[in-house]
């Protein structure tokens, strides 16, 4: 479940107009954290950013499905079965939605023997996760998939972003990002 201070932020992203992905970096962002602090691990930066779309998509971010032939059928999925979850409750419905949904989980767990509960399955999940280390939120690897994914993109995409980012960033934003640019060239030629 994402914290609430997730959730305000996210709110605020949408009425503010951003985009759905704008939106689900809050979530993304409360992941990385996460493991920052300890709470549990991850294999890679790829899985932190896929838990957190996950949370965004169940918190009712409206998110594009991945593409086929770029994700497994299985990823698909479960994006797919995020989004319905995320879009069938209204947001006060939620907590009640969820009691009347454990209750019924116990009932069920109780007359099919064989079946593991929701909770089980969740802490089991939780375990194999605090296995992992914290390597996968190191600025190193964000930095390493994040470099990897625009390599992915096209020029035109990425260029197109990037003059967008300008456009929203203000006077005193893009002067500021022109003098971390020129740092950063200044020491990388050092090297």
């Amino acid at each position: 479940m994402p914290d609430k201070a997730t959730l305000k932020r996210a709110a605020a992203d949408k009425r503010a107009g951003k985009s759905s992905s704008t939106q689900a970096g809050e979530f993304v962002k409360e992941e990385i954290d996460h493991v920052r602090e300890g709470k549990h691990g991850v294999k890679s930066a790829k899985q932190a950013i896929a838990i957190g779309l996950s949370k965004a998509r169940r918190a009712g971010v409206a998110l594009k499905q991945p593409k086929a032939g770029t994700t497994s059928a299985a990823t698909r999925k479960k994006a797919a079965a995020d989004t319905s979850a995320g879009q069938k409750k209204a947001p006060a419905a939620k907590h009640a939605a969820a009691k009347k949904a454990t209750s019924a989980s116990k009932t069920k767990a109780a007359r099919r023997p064989g079946s593991e509960s929701t909770a089980k399955r969740s802490r089991m999940a939780e375990a194999v996760l605090k296995r992992e280390s914290g390597q996968g939120a190191s600025k190193e690897a964000l930095s390493k998939q994040a470099k990897a994914a625009a390599a992915r993109r096209p020029a035109a995409s990425r260029s197109a972003t990037a003059k967008k980012a300008a456009a929203t960033k203000g006077a005193a934003g893009r002067s500021a990002a022109a003098k971390k640019a020129a740092h950063t060239r200044a020491a990388r030629a050092h090297h």
